[in-house]
């Protein structure tokens, strides 16, 4: 990790990975945005408010708050952020870094 521009504890499921000697584990660079990215997003209630929306209209326009959220993040080049619904209960964010080339965040 000595050379990694971000490092962040590791959350997966929303609690904290550890080691077999029960320290964080951590994870850097690409994922630490990735990671950040979709905590962004929880946070801010979107995910939230796109479950309960029925209405594909609404749907879009919660789509559409959640990409200018991610546009936001000054790690990600601009108009790269792609938000896809694959799912009624999975959405994929899709972005380029300026550093650490595409990643994935899957909601």
């Amino acid at each position: 990790m000595r050379d990694a521009k971000y490092i962040d504890i590791l959350v997966v499921n929303g609690a904290w990975q550890l080691d077999a000697g029960g320290q964080p584990r951590y994870t850097r660079d690409r994922h630490s945005i990735g990671q950040d990215i979709k905590h962004r997003i929880m946070e801010s209630g979107l995910a939230r408010k796109l479950i309960g929306e029925r209405s594909p209209t609404l749907r879009a326009d919660v789509m559409t708050e959640i990409e200018l959220l991610v546009e936001n993040d000054e790690r990600l080049v601009p108009g790269s952020i792609v938000i896809r619904e694959e799912a009624h209960e999975r959405v994929l964010v899709t972005a380029r870094t300026y550093e650490f080339g595409d990643l994935e965040v899957t909601l």
